[in-house]
């Protein structure tokens, strides 16, 4: 897949019409493929993106993350629609690295990262009686748990990126860190307290649904720091043994080492 050129301009944080506009574009990609996943769930993976341990370019990690395969721009409608997504996409992504590289000590602090996440059940809660009707008992997600969904998908599918370090205490920091976020991809089954929907909405999410929403987001900082300073990983170079002088050579022509590739 071809990156587009986009804009200079590339550090305004995107406005609500403009995150629509995302959710539009994924919704028409989704009608040429299934797998193509919410923009809640992209949202999750910018941020596991950034936490990764190698710089992930988006040549590898488009197809991968919208299911596309190597002809991943022929699943666009055409190279404009391509590159309004590729601007959109890179102006969120340079504001949520603003935000995991500011230094914040309270999740109250305007810098803070924020994911873009919806409350879906509050907003069906919220919905005319006949319109809740027509949704049914249909399973819907809870609070922040598509983003958590999308982090995760990111570790799963770049294991050897999040493997844990030798180091016991970093090795500790990271399983707890992603145990804060795994437990966001389940369901929230406790009593709901709050809708985040709207401020006088039905309560639709729990209280300790959002303690374990801020550990997430206290998580995404971790590992963001982790991986930073512990840096890429380096392969090992293991230099071939060379051959005892009466050993038969490596290369396979059946003479002594030293009356071959020896002499030199």
């Amino acid at each position: 897949m071809n990156i587009p050129a986009t804009p200079a301009d590339l550090n305004a944080p995107l406005t609500s019409d403009e995150f629509e506009a995302l959710e539009d574009i994924l919704d028409d990609l989704r009608t040429r493929g299934e797998d193509v996943p919410q923009w809640e769930f992209c949202e999750g993976a910018i941020a596991a993106l950034l936490c990764t341990r190698r710089l992930i370019l988006p040549s590898e990690y488009f197809p991968v993350l919208l299911g596309t395969g190597d002809d991943g721009d022929n699943q666009f409608q055409d190279e404009e629609q391509f590159t309004r997504f590729v601007t959109l996409w890179t102006r969120r992504w340079n504001e949520v690295a603003q935000a995991l590289g500011a230094d914040v000590e309270t999740l109250e602090d305007e810098r803070t990262y924020e994911p873009e996440v919806m409350d879906v059940r509050g907003a069906v809660a919220s919905l005319p009686d006949e319109a809740r009707a027509e949704i049914g008992d249909q399973e819907l997600p809870a609070f922040a748990q598509v983003w958590a969904l999308g982090f995760m998908f990111v570790v799963e599918n770049w294991p050897e990126e999040w493997a844990a370090p030798r180091d016991k205490e970093a090795a500790a920091l990271l399983n707890e860190a992603l145990d804060s976020i795994v437990s966001l991809t389940e369901d929230d089954t406790d009593p709901p307290t709050v809708s985040m929907h709207t401020e006088d909405g039905p309560p639709s999410v729990s209280e300790a649904r959002l303690n374990d929403f801020g550990a997430a987001i206290w998580a995404v900082y971790d590992l963001r720091e982790l991986w930073q300073s512990i840096g890429p990983r380096v392969e090992t170079v293991r230099k071939a043994e060379t051959p005892g002088r009466n050993d038969p050579c490596w290369c396979g022509s059946g003479k002594k080492y030293k009356k071959c590739h020896g002499l030199n």
